[in-house]
């Protein structure tokens, strides 16, 4: 009895094993070549459980979605001798898994094969346009080449680009130094140029300025000094009119100006009481 069980377990194992290796799963979004000895006998495109024969046969699987393809940058030179680094990117799907696994086998190699494909597309396309016309309206007509250029390559793999784009463009990093520091030269030296001039204009406007203000102050003291003569002239006059009306008021008043100037409590002075300077305070004192 334990020999019968034994053996039941044994052929249970053996059939699990067989029915492991018979059957296989294809996922929705996958496609699988069935090999025999390593050449294919049939594509499976259709999601499920398949089976297969078990040990002589296995099963490669390939994606059926669009993958990406993002080689690094190449540097280009165009048709007008400039270089330039150029970054693309890339869709693509399998769409001939039976070419695809006689070409390149599994999807590592195919984005190598596919970037070669891609910069050589690219590179070929480039050289034969100038920087100008990659920057203007031609861009278009640019990419539609490349990507004909990588479609019709890449159909030799088993593969469909869906799009190609070049993502950016630019300078080598050494020629875009060099065009900065060119630029910036050029900048300083516009600069140094604006600001010499605008120092000429300065001086030329405080120059102006200064001249103008001499001759605001001249006439403004020419006509001062004529106003101030003018007003001399009339004070004298009135003071004529005023000694020839009462000439005795006048040498009071005259007298009265001379002791305020003279009496300022530090000047001392000998003078005889009876002179003329005290005829008023002797007049006064009587």
């Amino acid at each position: 009895m334990k020999k019968n069980l034994h053996f039941i377990l044994i052929g249970v194992a053996v059939l699990l094993v067989i029915a492991a290796q018979s059957l296989y799963i294809v996922q929705q979004p996958e496609q699988a070549i069935v090999l025999q000895f390593g050449d294919p006998v049939r594509l499976v495109q259709e999601p499920g459980l398949k089976v297969k024969i078990p040990f002589i046969q296995n099963v490669v699987f390939y994606d059926k979605r669009l993958l990406n393809l993002e080689p690094p940058a190449q540097e280009v030179v165009l048709k007008d001798k400039k270089r330039l680094d150029v970054d693309t990117f890339s869709r693509y799907r399998i769409t001939e898994p039976l070419t695809f696994y006689k070409t390149v086998r599994n999807e590592y190699q195919a984005q190598s094969r596919l970037q070669e494909i891609v910069n050589s597309s690219a590179r070929n396309v480039l050289a034969t346009f100038t920087l100008k016309e990659l920057l203007s309206e031609k861009r278009t007509e640019i990419m539609k080449k490349i990507s004909a250029a990588v479609k019709r390559d890449a159909a030799q793999i088993g593969v469909e680009v869906a799009d190609v784009r070049i993502r950016r463009a630019d300078l080598p990093i050494q020629l875009s130094q060099a065009i900065n520091e060119r630029m910036k030269t050029e900048r300083i030296r516009e600069a140094k140029g604006y600001r010499a001039d605008g120092e000429k204009r300065a001086q030329e406007i405080r120059a102006t300025a200064d001249k103008k203000a001499t001759i605001t102050i001249a006439n403004a003291e020419k006509e001062a000094q004529k106003i101030k003569g003018e007003g001399d002239k009339t004070a004298t006059e009135i003071w004529n009119k005023a000694t020839g009306i009462d000439p005795d008021f006048y040498a009071f008043y005259r007298s009265l100006e001379a002791y305020r100037n003279s009496f300022d409590g530090e000047t001392s002075m000998v003078l005889a009481p009876d002179g003329e300077f005290f005829r008023y305070f002797g007049n006064s004192l009587k």
